[in-house]
């Protein structure tokens, strides 16, 4: 959540909040005073989510001068967290920073300003506020009297350069260090962002000869999956997380459904959270003392890296992201978490994903593994650098209730064939290795032989199969696939002897490769010597395989891509990247990406490059009305070379997505039928001589009659995402005609709705009316006069969509609704805010919309 808002409230009217980091806190405030700037740092601390100026107190100023110096840093015995102790004057204070981007960037920062004050010498006003957050922070310790004190326990890593606190001269300041093992100074020198040809050179060639240093050595890690079902923790887990002779390296925990709540899916908060996490350190192997490195959790889904202490040293840039694949692609309900580390030379990302549910559902699966691996991105220090992505790590690990099932075959089959243990046999009916077979999902993944029995569906408490009144066929639903070099697994099994859920735990225990640091050294200098030899005054260049790309028949939210070759024919390696044209914020319009944008040739080499074209909604409305067409050039810089020029043009077919809801009720026919140029004429206003319009949208009039027809009693309605394809064809079926009946399941009918609100230029509640909508969400009557204010179109829109909801609402008992899921759902859809909301505000649109849903309220029944 954005605290922003409380923080800002305590400064004065030249201070200016923005940039916030929700770790611990960190906020940068930056206050100009005529021609000079003043350095100083604000202590700020909170005993709840800041919210209101009420919520924060101002607990110190440190100005940041010539005495002023950031001292050796340590990690705490935990492992989570890394201490700082900052100095000025005769004082000193000790905070605790987690690994991450954020810290990083934040004591960046703050060795920037200090840079710039000693170097300058002009008063500099960067004002940098700590926000303590008490919530997430042990305690804040200093040695001065009025208690703040004490020095930092735990054992040194020397995560900081060693400078004096006197020094002007010093190091940029790392959160955590290089591996003790780097090969040379050089090393450092080259990963800095001005030697990023040379460094991406040498990069390529280690990768060539990474046979020459590389060993197995005896890393091991545990990697653990449980889908608890929104349990808690009523039994040691030591029989699943202590099933090794020997202590792990490594632990990577995974948990789904950690809260089944609606709290933790709305707020994404929940108390099991520290009980789960509790269970786990509890349950490690008790001949080895481990440090938690990192947490991360996306409501339900939950990842926990362990690592021996004798270790954690040799762990750097550790990185926590999350992706929703949920209803609308963004609810947390469904998708997965990730953390990603450096490890003795080696780039390791760990994701635990919860894929989508039912055993129809496998192709719904196979998407959500694709988004995710598109989505998820862990972002460098320097911003120059293009993001980690998934599948660029030299190790991947994957783990989850991938929820894949066994089909095609009768469930009294396969419950004899688990008893004669033929699990052999049963697993060429698992929709997850057909799909791998067919190169559907995962592809380049591994996974280990399948000797247990299936992990799910149990009766609470005790191993006996599913004997509710749907009988669930048994499967392997939880998973752990891996994917790089040099990989052995010592064992993949499941842990009956764990009851408090439907699901059993699975583990595996992978022994990984490692760089053998004296061979490694010896082949980094041996590629530097030869690149030295290399370099030239030569000029770069490269060959295009085409300079004119054109997108015919561009649809609302479908993917069209081109590639563009890159051929370096000159005589050194090259970099090459899409630059911004002048007076222009992006190398290329919104709707346009080039991936990779950014990125390095060898010399003979060359790389393609996909030029994709893809209409969101925040782009189809100014292409939906002609005021923009898909044209763009984009430029293409080589350093050190010349520039080239690349025209990207196309049609764009208009969609009823994007469009405004007073032009469809203006548009008696499909909107590709309507003549070139009505459109635009009538989104000028020019709609004088136009028929009486429709009272709503044709479009949304079809959607919602096909649901309430074919889905009022479906389960998981608006809660279960749909497939793309049946999009793509809902979407055709609005745009080109009326059919009886729309395609695809109820599930992709229902996300085809919630997405045509999503993309309504002005949502169903207009922006003008959106304060007016909280200052009286807590008055019934109040909440109704605002909406016969609204335009008539919009009125009716409004109206029509909360008679359906009360309507599904009658009929919770088969869908499984409730007024405060709807409520939740369709506030953020129907009354965005024209600002970016706070949680504050989020809470108010539910209670204005949840007056509309309450079958006691009396707001006046309209007929669906």
């Amino acid at each position: 959540m954005d605290q922003s808002a409380a923080i800002s409230k305590t400064l004065e009217n030249e201070e200016n909040c923005t940039i916030v980091s929700f770790i611990l806190v960190f906020l940068f405030v930056f206050r100009l005073v005529t021609s000079q700037v003043e350095v100083k740092i604000f202590i700020y601390k909170n005993r709840r989510m800041a919210i209101t100026a009420e919520d924060v107190s101002l607990e110190d100023i440190i100005p940041i001068s010539f005495d002023f110096a950031v001292a050796e840093g340590e990690l705490l015995s935990c492992g989570s967290d890394i201490t700082v102790r900052m100095s000025y004057q005769q004082e000193e204070l000790n905070f605790k920073l987690p690994f991450g981007s954020h810290s990083r960037l934040f004591l960046s920062e703050l060795n920037r300003a200090w840079s710039e004050q000693i170097r300058t010498n002009i008063h500099l006003k960067i004002i940098s506020i700590i926000y303590v957050n008490i919530k997430s922070i042990l305690e804040l310790q200093s040695s001065r009297p009025d208690g703040m004190g004490g020095q930092g326990q735990g054992w040194s890593l020397d995560f900081f350069s060693r400078t004096s606190l006197t020094g002007i001269c010093r190091d940029d300041m790392k959160l955590v260090r290089s591996s003790s093992h780097t090969p040379s100074n050089k090393a450092q020198i080259l990963a800095m962002p001005q030697f990023g040809l040379r460094d991406n050179l040498i990069r390529c060639e280690l990768l060539k000869n990474e046979e020459q240093y590389t060993y197995l050595e005896d890393f091991s890690f545990f990697l653990g999956t449980y889908n608890v079902n929104g349990q808690t923790p009523k039994e040691s887990l030591r029989p699943w997380l202590s099933c090794t002779l020997n202590p792990p390296d490594v632990y990577c925990v995974g948990f789904q459904e950690l809260d089944l709540s609606k709290e933790a899916f709305f707020f994404n908060d929940t108390p099991k959270e520290p009980e789960w996490t509790k269970a786990v350190s509890e349950a490690l192997h008790p001949d080895a003392t481990y440090a938690l490195v990192k947490l991360v959790r996306l409501v339900g889904i939950m990842l926990i890296l362990y690592v021996k202490k004798e270790h954690a040293e040799f762990i750097s840039d550790v990185e926590a992201e999350s992706v929703g694949t949920g209803i609308m692609g963004r609810m947390g309900n469904k998708g997965a978490v990730a953390i990603r580390f450096h490890f003795h030379n080696s780039n390791i990302c760990v994701v635990n994903s919860h894929l989508a549910a039912h055993i129809e559902e496998y192709e719904r699966r196979n998407q959500d593994f694709k988004d995710i691996c598109a989505r998820m991105e862990f972002h460098q220090l320097d911003n120059s650098r293009p993001p980690f992505t998934i599948i660029k790590h030299d190790v991947v690990f994957w783990i989850g209730d991938l929820n894949y099932r066994i089909s095609n075959l009768d469930v009294k089959d396969v419950k004899e064939l688990i008893s004669k243990k033929d699990f052999e046999a049963l697993h060429n009916y698992d929709q997850l290795k057909r799909q791998i077979d067919e190169e559907a999902v995962f592809v380049g993944f591994v996974e280990g032989e399948i000797n247990f029995q299936p992990t799910y569906k149990y009766d609470t408490g005790s191993d006996t199969w599913d004997t509710s009144e749907k009988c669930r066929v048994p499967a392997w639903c939880d998973r752990i696939l891996w994917k790089g070099k040099n990989i052995t697994q010592q064992h993949y099994q499941s842990h009956m002897a764990l009851k408090i859920s439907d699901h059993k735990p699975v583990s595996s225990l992978l022994v990984t490769g490692r760089i053998n640091s004296e061979t490694y050294k010896k082949t980094f200098e041996e590629i530097v010597r030869n690149i030295d030899k290399l370099e030239n005054e030569c000029i770069p260049s490269v060959t295009l395989s085409k300079q004119e790309f054109h997108f015919k028949d561009v649809k609302y939210m479908q993917h069209q891509a081109e590639t563009l070759t890159l051929y370096n024919d000159g005589q050194v390696p090259c970099q090459f990247e899409f630059i911004q044209k002048p007076n222009e914020s992006t190398y290329c319009k919104s709707w346009l990406t080039a991936n990779p944008h950014k990125g390095f040739i060898a010399q003979g080499g060359s790389v393609d490059i996909e030029l994709e074209v893809f209409v969101n909604h925040m782009t189809a409305p100014n292409l939906n009305s002609g005021k923009e067409q898909i044209e763009d050039i984009l430029v293409l810089h080589l350093e050190r070379g010349k520039d080239y020029f690349i025209s990207v043009s196309g049609n764009y077919l208009p969609s009823c997505y994007g469009t405004s809801l007073r032009l469809l009720c203006l548009m008696r026919e499909p909107i590709h039928d309507m003549p070139p140029g009505t459109i635009e004429t009538l989104t000028n206003g020019n709609d004088m001589n136009a028929e009486n319009p429709l009272a709503i949208p044709k479009e949304l009039w079809m959607m919602v009659d096909h649901l309430f027809r074919h889905a009022i009693k479906q389960e998981d309605i608006f809660q279960q995402p749909g497939l793309r394809s049946d999009f793509a064809e809902i979407r055709d079926c609005l745009d080109t005609g009326m059919p009886d009946s729309l395609p695809g399941s109820n599930h992709s009918v229902a996300e085809a709705l919630l997405l045509f609100l999503d993309a309504l230029p002005e949502p169903v509640v207009p922006y003008s009316f959106y304060q007016q909508c909280l200052d009286c969400c807590s008055n019934a009557s109040h909440c109704e006069k605002v909406i016969s204010m609204l335009p008539q179109c919009h009125q009716n829109v409004f109206n029509y969509l909360t008679a359906f909801l009360r309507e599904l609402l009658k009929h919770t008992a088969n869908n499984r609704l409730d007024v405060n899921i709807l409520s939740t759902i369709f506030a953020s859809l129907i009354l965005k805010p024209p600002t970016k909301q706070d949680f504050a505000e989020k809470r108010k649109t539910q209670e204005f919309f949840y007056y509309f849903l309450n079958p006691e309220s009396s707001t006046a029944q309209t007929s669906v």
